[in-house]
């Protein structure tokens, strides 16, 4: 799907971050990034029906823009180095929950997914699931297919957070602010015959975390009176 010449567009793209650079090269762009990206989205879009039929593989959503959004960011370079795509759960949509995701750079090749930084409605919903699940998610995250992709990741604080007692025996777990699960590879990996293979056993590995982690906001999307989700979050995984 990838191939040598995508890397090879990347670490270009890389060395001449320009909007004019790009455009230039945009069919090059097309053929050796955008296309092969959008056939690993069809294929996933026929496996995620057998480990997780409640995630969107979609052309429409799920591909990363190529232009950055440099608002309220100190690198105003125009253009992402990378190319990736997300994979929302249905209901809670997109940028919000847990999800899956996958980006092909010109030093790496990302692959995992989880909750990046949810915000605080977010946090405690799933914060409090795991008390009141703990057995269930440690089972999970102990899980050998878990830990071999790499085992629960993410920020963490240096206490446990407010509202649960010191000696709670989730502690470890609810000092998370992130929950993720996560590898990461030489960008050879994008252009070798395993790619594939890889990114879907890596997906099926932490699919029973990641609907785990969306199980609270799936409830409380559905408990809600106005049909509306009480939480909200806009941040991207890179």
């Amino acid at each position: 799907m990838f191939t040598t010449k995508t890397l090879s567009f990347l670490r270009s793209l890389k060395r001449n971050n320009q909007r004019e650079w790009f455009h230039a090269r945009k069919d090059q762009y097309e053929q050796h990034c955008r296309q092969p990206l959008l056939s690993v989205i069809e294929r996933l879009a026929d496996d995620f029906a057998a480990f997780a039929p409640e995630h969107i593989a979609d052309a429409r959503v799920s591909p990363l823009r190529p232009y950055r959004d440099t608002r309220f960011s100190e690198d105003k370079t125009p253009l992402k180095t990378h190319v990736g795509a997300t994979f929302p759960h249905r209901l809670l949509g997109r940028m919000n929950g847990a999800w899956f995701y996958f980006e092909v750079a010109p030093g790496w090749v990302w692959i995992g997914g989880g909750m990046w930084r949810p915000d605080t409605a977010q946090l405690q919903l799933v914060r409090e699931h795991i008390a009141r699940n703990l057995d269930e998610f440690e089972a999970i995250v102990s899980a050998p297919a878990f830990r071999k992709v790499g085992g629960l990741q993410g920020d963490r604080l240096t206490r446990i957070p407010r509202g649960f007692a010191k000696g709670h025996p989730a502690a470890d777990y609810l000092q998370h602010r992130q929950f993720m699960a996560f590898r990461e590879d030489a960008p050879t990996l994008a252009t070798s015959k395993q790619f594939y293979a890889q990114l879907r056993s890596t997906f099926e590995a932490i699919a029973p975390f990641v609907a785990f982690l969306n199980e609270p906001l799936i409830e409380s999307y559905s408990s809600s009176p106005s049909g509306t989700r009480d939480f909200h979050s806009a941040t991207t995984f890179r």
